[in-house]
């Protein structure tokens, strides 16, 4: 079998394990972290847990699949191992950002959230009372 061949499969079945671990650990994980953002609904913070896994299948596995050709031949063993470790590292910074970016987003409407509850009076007004009159 051509050593081009065996990059390209040992590529694809680390990069498929990879980014299937990495969103089954987010998707676990971010279950919590994703009520507290929704305040505690349960249902909808599983469907947007889910929809953020799908999202994240598509995008990686795309990458993956894109990334997967290469230009040059692999003559030795050696250049199979220095093809596997561009292309891996390359498939693990996008993992690395991607994730990066689902927490920045998730945080900043979290945080929008935590303002909005402090700007709510925590007693509802009680009477009115009029302007005193200066002279």
């Amino acid at each position: 079998m051509d050593r081009t061949v065996i990059a390209y499969v040992i590529y694809l079945l680390v990069s498929v394990a990879l980014t299937i671990w990495v969103a089954r650990t987010l998707s676990r994980n971010g279950k919590v972290f994703l009520s507290d953002v929704l305040h505690g609904n349960e249902k909808l913070a599983d469907a947007v847990n889910h929809l953020l896994v799908v999202g994240f299948y598509l995008v990686n596995l795309g990458f993956v699949a894109l990334y997967l050709s290469g230009d040059e031949t692999i003559t030795d063993t050696r250049g199979v191992f220095e093809a596997l470790s561009t292309k891996l590292g390359v498939v693990l910074l996008v993992l690395g950002v991607m994730h990066l970016a689902n927490v920045y987003v998730l945080n900043r409407i979290r945080r929008r959230g935590v303002m909005e509850r402090e700007q709510v009076p925590p007693v509802p007004p009680q009477g009115w009372a009029a302007p005193s009159a200066r002279a």
